[in-house]
């Protein structure tokens, strides 16, 4: 019965009438995927809950429960954000901690990739250094803070180290977990063509571990941002500049929680901003890229 169906059609359908058949499918595909691109609810979802979340936190300042200088309302928050805004303190606090993180979390990239690279094709060195690698990823990167000061007093090179142990590990093991998912026949091909090692490392390795590897990137800019909160509230003074973890350091000195609770929202609102703008984008690429998005196109 197919074979009735189907055989006229093949022999009636010629070269163009095919191509063309094939374009409106094309089309349709590609009219799907700007329909579902146009999904409101990736937008009004967030913005609903931080709705909610906004009239929780007033209605629970408006019972009277606590002090208003101890939880204050977001109008007052607001008050303080504008004034931080208005004398240059909050610009200064995200340009100075904004400019470190990027810095900090590129130089830590350049470190970790290789580190990565190389414990995951040397057995030998990933069994001896692999646990350490794990261990330095659990331990809090604050520990660093002390030992930092004391080796490079308040600098930025303080700052910078406590970033780089809080960052490399989670870009190591974040590679190495992208290596071990690499189907061996990827390797086996590299083989056969008589890549070097180098070339495998380079050329076939490291493409095939991408997702693995941006996902230690995510993470490592996470434990990067914490780890510069951090070493800006306990390090400061000496040759360092103020950032936002100055700001809410000196928010906690002058117990206003105005200004305290502005600085971490700016600091949450720089994570969320930094994760939209750069990983976000890299990771759909990624995905789409694969054929692993929904709606994706190869």
């Amino acid at each position: 019965m197919p074979e009735t169906l189907t055989s006229p059609l093949i022999k009636s359908g010629s070269a163009e009438e095919m191509r063309s058949l094939e374009a409106g499918l094309d089309s349709l595909q590609s009219e799907a995927v700007e329909r579902r691109g146009l999904d409101w609810s990736r937008v009004l979802l967030p913005l609903a809950a931080f709705t909610v979340l906004l009239l929780a936190w007033q209605f629970y300042v408006s019972l009277g429960l606590r002090r208003r200088d101890l939880v204050p309302g977001p109008l007052d928050v607001l008050g303080s954000l504008g004034a931080l805004w208005a004398a240059g303190t909050a610009q200064e606090g995200v340009w100075t901690s904004l400019q470190r993180g990027l810095v900090g979390f590129a130089i830590s990239i350049v470190v970790a990739t290789p580190i990565g690279l190389l414990l995951s094709q040397v057995r030998l060195l990933r069994r001896a250094f692999g646990p350490l690698i794990s261990g330095l990823q659990v331990l809090p990167s604050v520990a660093w803070v002390p030992a930092a000061i004391i080796w490079f007093g308040l600098t930025d090179a303080t700052v910078y180290f406590v970033m780089f142990m809080g960052a490399i590990p989670s870009i190591i093991n974040g590679l190495i977990a992208g290596v071990d998912q690499i189907p061996p026949q990827y390797r086996r091909v590299g083989h056969v063509l008589g890549a070097s090692r180098w070339e495998m490392a380079v050329h076939v390795v490291l493409p095939a571990a991408l997702p693995g590897y941006v996902g230690g990137l995510k993470q490592g800019w996470a434990f990067s941002w914490r780890s510069l909160m951090a070493a800006e509230i306990i390090a400061m003074g000496g040759s360092l500049g103020f950032g936002l973890g100055s700001l809410l350091e000196q928010g906690r000195q002058l117990a206003d929680m105005g200004i305290v609770i502005s600085a971490i929202l700016i600091i949450l609102f720089v994570g969320i901003l930094v994760e939209l703008a750069v990983f976000a984008p890299v990771e759909k690429r990624l995905l789409r890229g694969r054929g692993l998005l929904a709606g994706s196109t190869r």
